[in-house]
């Protein structure tokens, strides 16, 4: 009897690593082995572009464009339940991925959203036209507290950032104040600024009644602690149930404070917000 369960167990092993050796989570976006090796290879900085529910998605990046596609269509990570026609503003849309993800999941959604790097909005413009949606205002202007010009860090990434202050590695872009949109129920809110994501918050909290659903990606150093000490202040007393999970491994020991010098951040965190 122990005989055949040890063999059993072992052989039980042995299939779940041959079937780890072959499984392939993009195939449900028309990535098969060969083809999703091809594109781990592929060098960044060149317009391409693949297939996706019967449309063309353009990208310059293959490394953001593949974390992409595993974090909004894989991991599904802006899966919820909203009205059949909701009201979503997403700010930080880089190239388009989580309006498609969310019209296709709500087809009759408007979506009001906000995207200052250049030549991201180049590629957010195309990406929407491909889809040939309706239902969805796109804004070249960078997400903040007040109307104004704002240098902006652009890099045709997803770490494009606000900048305070003159920069020479800087642009001047155009700046929203958030707060002003809220002036309706909005029943998903998506807040992706890189770094200028708790300032925003603080300026909208007294509108955060007008909010259903918030997901935040909070980016972090240590000093700044405090910011998300009093992020998670700000939700509570809103009334926001929260779940957090970490957005990037940045830190594969923390204990030793040893990272990768190109990573900005000491903390990358996705907060999902809801209420009961």
């Amino acid at each position: 009897m122990q005989n055949r369960s040890f063999a059993r167990n072992t052989w039980d092993g042995v299939l779940k690593k041959i079937n780890g050796l072959f499984h392939n989570p993009y195939r449900q976006v028309n990535l098969n082995w060969l083809k999703l090796k091809y594109y781990k290879h592929l060098p960044n900085g060149k317009l391409r572009r693949h297939r996706l529910k019967g449309k063309y998605i353009y990208f310059y990046s293959t490394t953001e464009f593949l974390h992409g596609l595993r974090e909004i269509f894989i991991d599904k990570i802006y899966n919820q339940k909203l009205p059949q026609n909701p009201f979503i503003i997403d700010c930080g849309a880089n190239i388009g991925l989580s309006i498609i993800y969310m019209k296709e999941l709500y087809p009759k959604a408007n979506i009001l959203a906000f995207e200052p790097d250049q030549k991201n909005f180049e590629l957010l413009e195309k990406n929407i036209d491909s889809y040939g949606y309706s239902d969805i205002s796109l804004h070249k202007e960078a997400v903040w507290i007040q109307d104004t010009e704002i240098s902006f860090v652009s890099d045709a990434s997803m770490s494009s950032k606000i900048e305070e202050g003159d920069s020479t590695t800087s642009d001047k872009v155009k700046a929203i104040r958030l707060k002003d949109y809220l002036n309706k129920k909005v029943d998903f809110l998506k807040i992706d600024i890189e770094g200028a994501e708790f300032k925003v918050l603080c300026d909208i909290e007294e509108k955060l009644n007008m909010v259903d659903n918030l997901f935040i990606e909070y980016h972090g150093l240590y000093e700044q602690q405090d910011e998300l000490t009093n992020i998670i202040s700000i939700l509570s007393k809103n009334g926001f149930k929260f779940y957090i999970k970490e957005a990037a491994g940045i830190y594969l020991h923390p204990f030793t404070k040893q990272k990768d010098p190109a990573i900005p951040y000491d903390i990358q965190l996705n907060i999902f917000c809801f209420r009961n």
